[in-house]
């Protein structure tokens, strides 16, 4: 039934040597993997079926995937991924550091122009960054921020960020859309109305739960998109938009279930299996309930076989996983306890909480982001039960869950989150006593803070393996979340669409190469 599972496996692995960086603070001008590129065909309306609209369109608080895969084509970031996930200049078109690794001086593209034709520069970048570090912001990156101690503008084209200490993760973490630079005249109010970006695409319509329309941005700084316009139809769930790329009236479409990918292949429909950084997790929140003891999560941990989540949710495309996906520091998932399933160790964690007749634990569900979403809760409640822990599940639509989710308001979440290249910007600002999103995750100890801090102040990529080889310990030893598994996203194309590119983090951002034939 899962035929061809194995190789695909191998090629998760392959993930860590093709994508392998090492985020050295050094000066450094890569050149754009746009640059001496053969022209191809422009124009026309791209179509691409959604389950959800986005939630936001203000950049500093996305956390919906569909919200961020819209907003990474409106705004602009100081760097960006290339496809192998490297750093490259985005709006800082060159950087340098100092010997001691405590100033970093950018120099900026210049002639770039927010989407209401004003002009951008340093003094956006000084406004944009302060704002995200302000507390007043809840801006959900701030932590990828914390080394910054100030930011200085001596001229338009000029940023000097003095840190408070090195930090080998902040050029990684400032190609994250939750890292937008921002016009210093715009607020959040306006933003969430009407985009300002210096992205590839201009905010076109939207008409609320049923389509926004992107438009090209003629006046974008680097190679201008090829498409005149991408709409993200709205379309809840995937086997309709299958049905709706069969008839021809949606274009691409990016899927998690393989099985309606399975439905789309044929039929003029191109799909492309993409593995991904993001996991599919069940969050535990150690702040609420019986999950404050740690031996009830730990006896969650013991009572589940991810495999069997993988195998029921996914047809086993993927992989179990540990908590660090990130290329180079990927963690081991047979390091933790109770590597395979465990009942009669579950059992004894229990017995230790003074729980031996049982337990239940109520978990929040999301049905429309994902498509495994609900699959992986009733396997895992079946599995707990046999444990004797009760997972009570709400199933909520995406906007109401992500609201719960924010607001920390669960004591479980079955959740797939997006991963990075970089530990510290993928789990720094969840497991760190500082962290902006520390209340969501429910756990942060000392010894985490301590790793966090020596993880940024070293740029050997063997040290930085070592210290988030002992993060990975400690946040499954102490069972902060049950990691499940890595997964696949299935790109679908009708055959006249050429040039999109997918990335293992998930972007979208190279809708701006996309065109149709």
């Amino acid at each position: 039934m899962y035929g061809g599972t194995r190789a695909k496996r191998a090629s998760f692995a392959a993930i860590g040597l093709a994508a392998t960086f090492a985020l050295v603070l050094t000066g450094c001008t890569p050149s754009s993997e746009t640059e001496n590129k053969p022209a191809a065909s422009s124009g026309g309306s791209l179509v691409v079926g959604v389950t959800s609209d986005p939630d936001t369109l203000f950049p500093w608080k996305a956390t919906q995937f569909q919200a961020v895969n819209v907003l990474q084509n409106l705004y602009g970031t100081l760097t960006e991924f290339d496809t192998d996930l490297k750093v490259v200049p985005g709006l800082a078109e060159s950087w340098e550091v100092s010997d001691d690794g405590l100033a970093v001086t950018m120099k900026l593209r210049e002639d770039v122009t927010f989407a209401d034709g004003s002009t951008f520069g340093s003094e956006d970048v000084k406004f944009s960054l302060e704002k995200i570090k302000d507390a007043a912001t809840a801006a959900v990156a701030a932590s990828s921020l914390a080394s910054v101690a100030s930011v200085e503008a001596p001229d338009e084209a000029t940023v000097v960020l003095t840190l408070s200490a090195p930090d080998a993760a902040l050029l990684a973490n400032l190609a994250v859309i939750n890292l937008a630079m921002l016009s210093s005249d715009d607020t959040e109010e306006t933003l969430n109305k009407t985009p300002n970006g210096t992205g590839p695409f201009v905010l076109g319509e939207r008409v609320a739960s049923q389509s926004i329309t992107l438009d090209k941005n003629d006046e974008y700084w680097g190679d201008k998109a090829l498409l005149d316009s991408v709409e993200f139809r709205v379309i809840p769930d995937e086997s309709s938009i299958v049905s709706a790329m069969q008839s021809g009236n949606v274009q691409m479409a990016v899927f998690d279930d393989p099985l309606v990918a399975e439905t789309a292949k044929g039929n003029q429909l191109t799909v492309t299996e993409t593995p991904q950084l993001s996991y599919h997790a069940l969050q535990l929140n150690a702040t609420k309930g019986a999950l404050t003891d740690v031996n009830v999560r730990l006896a969650i941990q013991c009572a589940i076989d991810r495999q069997e989540v993988l195998d029921t949710a996914a047809l086993g495309e993927g992989e179990v996983t540990g908590p660090i996906t990130s290329p180079a520091y990927r963690s081991d998932p047979k390091s933790r306890p109770c590597p395979e399933r465990d009942l009669d160790k579950a059992a004894e964690y229990l017995e230790k909480a003074g729980l031996a007749d049982g337990v239940t634990v109520k978990a929040i569900v999301s049905q429309g982001e994902y498509a495994t979403s609900t699959n992986e809760a009733q396997n895992l409640k079946a599995q707990l039960a046999e444990a004797k822990i009760n997972l009570e599940i709400e199933v909520l639509e995406s906007g109401a869950y992500v609201d719960r989710w924010v607001a920390a308001d669960f004591e479980a979440a079955v959740a797939l989150n997006g991963g990075r290249p970089d530990p510290d910007g993928m789990y720094g600002r969840y497991f760190t006593s500082t962290g902006n999103l520390n209340k969501v995750a429910g756990y942060s100890s000392p010894e985490l803070d301590a790793l966090f801090a020596e993880g940024r102040q070293t740029s050997d990529p063997d040290e930085r393996a070592e210290i988030y080889e002992k993060v990975s310990d400690e946040l499954e030893d102490n069972a902060a979340w049950i990691w499940l598994f890595t997964s696949y996203t299935y790109t679908v194309t009708a055959n006249n669409v050429d040039g999109f590119v997918p990335m293992v983090n998930g972007s979208l951002q190279y809708l701006r190469t996309t065109s149709l034939k």
